[in-house]
């Protein structure tokens, strides 16, 4: 266990104090029935859309609930009108392939799980790049 935190020792005190006799570091993850703990991602890690402030670690945890995703990230990209846009990158199953139809039924899976307020805007895929874009360009396409 460390003993402080570089050039920051308050934070770490901070991290002993936020529950008592409990280092919180800002960490969040589950136990399951089995006993294994699942890191889920950062409590701080989070996007505030129109006032709401949504984890990137649940919209991904959505995202990769999709039969033909393998792995996603999602990060906030400033808007406008409401804060933050979610910009979501995926990476398709083998076998799977990019058209507009699959980009709809993600995010129809991320609005069933999560609610509208937590769908990747835009989408764009990016032809040259493994991933897929839920949201603007990379630039490359």
């Amino acid at each position: 266990m460390m003993r402080t935190i570089y050039k920051d020792p308050e934070r770490y005190k901070t991290y002993w104090n936020t529950i008592p006799n409990c280092y919180t570091a800002g960490d969040i993850c589950h136990k399951d029935e089995d006993g294994y703990m699942w890191f889920m991602g950062r409590a701080d890690d989070v996007i505030k859309v129109a006032g709401n402030r949504l984890g990137t670690a649940e919209v991904e945890s959505a995202l990769v609930s999709h039969h033909a995703v393998a792995e996603a990230a999602v990060i906030g990209k400033p808007h406008k009108l409401v804060g933050e846009s979610i910009k979501a990158f995926v990476i398709l199953k083998q076998g799977e392939v990019d058209s507009p139809a699959l980009i709809q039924s993600i995010k129809d899976q991320v609005m069933n799980e999560l609610g509208k307020i937590a769908v990747p805007s835009k989408s764009r895929s990016c032809p040259r790049s493994p991933k897929l874009d839920l949201g603007k360009s990379c630039g490359e396409c």
